[in-house]
């Protein structure tokens, strides 16, 4: 967060970075020797693209201007990480360049290119509690993964991080009427009854965006996931912090425990929670659904042309929200506890 004037920080104010598609293969092929054929993908702040070749697919991501070469070392060096740490986690791999570096640095943004990953997003697929277990098995084994790895650019502010929550109250104007005092009542509860409590946690690394659309299942057997994409949010922060971020989606309003319980009891049979965790956990679920609708309606008000994508994850965060809040400790450690589907 830097000025009044913009107070979600550059990267998020700023459109993908633009580039036209022969442009594009040109790049590949004097860097990776690749020739194909190029289909644009939507993308937050990124100029992403499916680049097939005759054998092969794969993802071509331009990053935005806006972001520091540390940053997409960072993304890099995680993905090679889990990559060496897990070989069987559905990671993206990052393909060298023909002079061996994981990233062509260009004055347009750095360029990479990493393997596809085949698969379904998860917000197309039917919601199972078989597909929520295998969330919380994935996120567990990436946690994992990701617990010894250090790199300088990982104590960055990111504003998707839940422990920045207070940091949003700028961007509060930007939502619906009916919510913006739900935000600023919760916000109070966060500073003064939240922050101290997840101070006292340890921290790592972690992908903090483990939402439906940046994970992919195959249709014919969603019990297990094909693809874990976009590390472009990845954030020293609670571990804590990125299961309430992936609860947050897992939420039906009718039935708030029905996905929520297989995907904790599933992610806790890996990696043990703490009784302080868990404890916070229903108020941490809340704040990423409320951190979800704020940034996503500032957002969306300032690119309307791009507003569909932003909010694509919006509504589910509104059904969900009133049910998070019903949420208890006890439900949450009940949940851990039950045996995994």
């Amino acid at each position: 967060m830097t000025t009044d004037q913009d107070p979600a920080g550059q990267l998020l104010s700023l459109p993908p970075p633009r580039s036209d598609e022969d442009t594009l293969a040109r790049l590949v092929y004097s860097h990776w020797g690749l020739t194909g054929s190029l289909t644009r993908l939507t993308s937050e702040r990124d100029l992403n693209h499916r680049f097939d070749t005759q054998s092969a697919s794969y993802t071509l991501k331009l990053s935005n201007p806006a972001e520091p070469a540390t940053m997409t070392d960072f993304q890099t060096r995680a993905l090679l990480r889990t990559a060496a740490v897990d070989p069987g986690l559905p990671t993206p791999r990052v393909i060298p360049t023909r002079g061996g570096s994981p990233v062509a640095t260009l004055p347009e943004g750095a360029l990479r290119l990493l393997t596809w990953c085949p698969g379904t997003p998860v917000a197309h697929l039917p919601r199972t509690p078989a597909l929520a277990e295998a969330i919380g098995t994935a996120l567990a084994r990436l946690t994992a993964a990701l617990a010894q790895f250090d790199h300088p650019a990982s104590d960055h502010i990111l504003l998707w991080d839940i422990r920045q929550f207070p940091r949003l109250a700028p961007l509060f104007p930007a939502l619906p009427e009916d919510l913006r005092p739900v935000a600023e009542i919760f916000l109070d509860r966060f500073k003064t009854r939240i922050a101290p409590a997840l101070a006292k946690l340890p921290t790592q690394i972690v992908h903090a965006d483990f939402n439906p659309h940046n994970l992919l299942a195959d249709p014919a057997r969603p019990d297990a996931l094909t693809g874990i994409l976009d590390f472009g949010d990845m954030v020293r922060s609670h571990r804590v912090c990125d299961l309430a971020t992936a609860c947050s989606y897992q939420i039906e309003p009718e039935s708030p425990l029905r996905l929520l319980a297989p995907l904790l009891a599933a992610y806790h049979a890996r990696l043990p929670l703490t009784w302080a965790e868990t404890h916070l956990l229903p108020d941490l679920i809340t704040a990423r659904m409320l951190t979800t609708l704020t940034i996503s309606a500032w957002r969306a008000a300032r690119y309307p042309a791009n507003a569909a994508y932003i909010l694509r994850n919006a509504p589910s965060a509104r059904a969900g929200l009133a049910a998070a809040s019903g949420l208890t400790p006890t439900q949450i450690h009940a949940a851990c506890e039950r045996p995994s589907p």
